[in-house]
């Protein structure tokens, strides 16, 4: 299970990257729309990275000594 969850941490990378291209592509047509997908983006970054760390925590702690 714990190798599931180590993918599926990757799709909220993904996801964020999409967020990112469709601010950029946005950019011209639609500012304050292409800003809210900015702030998506970095969010959803940010809890990639928040989970990746706890994920790594968490099997530290379950190693067996």
């Amino acid at each position: 299970m714990n190798k599931i969850w180590g993918f599926i941490q990757y799709g909220y990378l993904v996801v964020g990257i999409v967020f990112f291209i469709e601010a950029i592509l946005k950019w011209n047509s639609d500012k304050e729309e292409s800003l809210i997908m900015f702030g998506f983006g970095i969010f959803i970054t940010l809890i990639f990275f928040f989970k990746r760390k706890f994920r790594r925590k968490i099997g530290e702690r379950n190693k067996p000594n």
